[in-house]
């Protein structure tokens, strides 16, 4: 790709049209990302962020417009040509091959070669720079990827796309995953990659990383492009008025709702590895929030509780009487349902319809020998419209949806189910502002109707902003429960990483 100076224009799409069939995904697009600047994108789910991205990766080819890279015409015949150009892109959805390692992981389709032979030594060095520039020198390149948490997942696709030191770099949620240290570390080499003249889109639905790191941005509102500008001086009100068309009255809407006798009780918990005795009391119509870094063991301690992994030893009581550890479905038997964080490996089956993945772990109401395709579809629809899901039908494939809109078919499943204990592993992850406060709204309602819900999050804020009560887990361990209005941000972020608050 030719080069930039920094503060020249590296990539251009202007009036950019795409269909799928008769769906108009995107429709005069423009937007202009400049060298040495971070170009935020944003607009609600299935606003055509992700389309727009992919037809830049070379994933798509538009049916109409231009793009230009450094002032040239740019118009990929796929992913590789679109890399070999120049152009990485880190997916909201990552894409690993969880058996091969870190290392091959990397440098998959780009390995060193001298004389037709691997260079081993080469493909370690360049990994462990990668690693190095994440500040996560750590991780050992030889260890299979299918062994590594989600988080740590994210670091090898961003390690992937950096090896290649690439002059328009694409971030589609890159934050969704990691922890505040791992946030941290990325918006620093994001500096550093600013500092070197790379042009950087990004991707986020947490605004207040886009006011603190990003230079200019565009947002897109049903597939046009509707509002750009300078992230200086513009207000976070203002961004989200322009991705809904109209403004929000409030981020964390608050449904009353008193927590009453206790539903879940944990004594001593202890999973294969993680958690460690845990000790935790839910009460119905709470919202329970369990804060901590990456590895702490919060999605551990929910997969234990599911049936998903082994309980070493402790107790579960439901209600008072003692639950045996048993499989998923003897869990939602028993009125318990998990949102997984891993939504594509195995929170849907990702190649069914929207109305399979949702009424999935529920037939009953549809007939139990022949299942009643028009009264799934009615029920479908009721929760599409309930949540905001954009599909076309009940029909349509999950795969086709955007990241948003498939977390909220996983959540509805669990509303489908009318299970009493939510466990929600990171729930919100890749839904815009708008749809936030919709979910937000939802589990007031449900813990209105006392219903009960553990919600692990590594967003602070909305922790605070709509849990009634907080926990903070530490190296397998879930510390005291005190109420949300007791804690801030910077107190939760002492306790999950050991500091001392100075007051």
């Amino acid at each position: 790709m030719p080069a930039s100076g920094r503060g020249d224009v590296a990539l251009s799409m202007r009036a950019v049209r795409k269909s799928f069939g008769p769906v108009v995904a995107l429709d005069d697009v423009t937007i202009e990302v400049r060298a040495g600047e971070v170009h935020a994108l944003v607009g609600e789910n299935g606003a055509g962020k992700s389309t727009l991205v992919k037809i830049l990766a070379g994933v798509h080819t538009p049916d109409s417009g231009e793009l230009a890279l450094a002032g040239h015409p740019f118009r990929p015949r796929g992913p590789l040509d679109a890399l070999e150009r120049g152009v990485a892109m880190i997916y909201q959805e990552l894409n690993l091959a969880p058996h091969l390692s870190i290392e091959e992981n990397v440098l998959l389709g780009r390995e060193p070669a001298r004389c037709g032979w691997l260079d081993k030594r080469e493909r370690r060095a360049r990994v462990t720079r990668a690693l190095a520039v994440l500040e996560h020198a750590d991780l050992d390149p030889g260890e299979r990827v299918a062994s590594l948490s989600p988080g740590a997942r994210q670091l090898v696709e961003i390690a992937r796309a950096l090896v290649g030191e690439p002059a328009v770099l694409v971030l589609d949620e890159p934050t969704s995953s990691l922890a505040g240290d791992d946030v941290e570390r990325l918006f620093r080499v994001i500096g550093a990659l600013r500092e070197r003249g790379v042009a950087i889109v990004y991707i986020s639905h947490f605004l207040d990383e886009l006011t603190r790191i990003a230079d200019r941005y565009t947002v897109l509102r049903d597939g046009r492009s509707v509002a750009s500008g300078a992230m200086a001086g513009t207000t976070v009100a203002t961004i989200v008025a322009a991705m809904a068309g109209r403004a929000l009255a409030e981020h964390y809407p608050r449904v009353p709702h008193v927590p009453g006798e206790v539903v879940l009780e944990l004594q001593g918990l202890s999973g294969r590895a993680l958690p460690y005795d845990v000790d935790l009391v839910l009460r119905r119509g709470e919202l329970f929030g369990i804060a901590g870094l990456v590895g702490a063991g919060r999605t551990e301690l929910l997969r234990a509780l599911f049936g998903l992994d082994p309980i070493r030893s402790g107790r579960v009581l439901l209600a008072g009487v003692t639950a045996e550890p048993g499989s998923p479905a003897a869990r939602l038997r028993q009125g318990i349902g998990l949102l997984s964080e891993d939504r594509k490996g195995e929170g849907l089956a990702v190649a069914r319809s929207v109305g399979f993945n949702l009424t999935l772990s529920r037939l009953e109401p549809f007939g139990r020998v022949f299942s009643d395709r028009r009264a799934r579809d009615e029920c479908t629809q009721g929760f599409v419209d309930r949540l905001g899901i954009r599909c076309r039908d009940p029909r349509q494939r999950i795969a086709e949806l955007s990241g948003g809109n498939q977390q909220k078919v996983a959540l509805a499943r669990l509303l489908h189910h009318d299970v009493d204990v939510l466990l929600l592993d990171e729930p919100t992850r890749g839904i815009d502002v708008a749809s936030k406060v919709e979910i937000y709204r939802t589990l007031g309602e449900l813990a209105a109707r006392g219903k009960a819900a553990i919600l692990v999050s590594s967003y602070l804020p909305e922790l605070i902003g709509i849990c009634d009560t907080i926990a903070v887990a530490r190296r397998g361990r879930l510390g005291a429960a005190r109420p949300a209005r007791d804690w801030t941000e910077t107190a939760l972020l002492a306790e999950a990483t050991g500091a001392e608050v100075v007051a």
